[in-house]
């Protein structure tokens, strides 16, 4: 894969990484509680693959819930898997629920 999901294991890290982006931020919130265990999975998958087709256009962040709490409140994740899209730290675009690739790329290219 020649653009990484780059996986925060802290609030501080994942601030870290938004600051140091130049590109718009795909942040996708994972849990691992069992109800949210396979859609994330799922969702893990979907979102490498547009990381990789979209290098160059989009950083990709894959933040866990428990593990960035303070992204988690600040973006008003509610569920697992949610995606948040930024540029230049302000919300572009909101999103909970598992998405195929079709779905993840029409929820990017709009604002890309």
């Amino acid at each position: 894969m020649a653009n990484p999901v780059h996986r925060p294991r802290e609030d501080a890290e994942f601030d870290f990484i938004l600051g140091m982006s130049g590109f718009p931020v795909l942040a996708y919130f994972t849990g691992t509680w069992p109800k949210a265990i396979e859609p994330c999975r799922a969702m893990d998958l979907v979102v490498g693959a547009i990381a990789d087709e979209y290098t160059g256009r989009l950083t990709a962040v894959r933040a866990d819930i428990t593990r960035c709490p303070a992204a988690t409140e600040r973006y008003g994740i509610t569920g697992a898997p949610s995606c948040v899209l930024l540029k230049g730290g302000e919300v572009v675009s909101h999103d909970t629920g598992p998405m195929t690739g079709t779905e993840l790329r029409m929820f990017l290219d709009g604002h890309l």
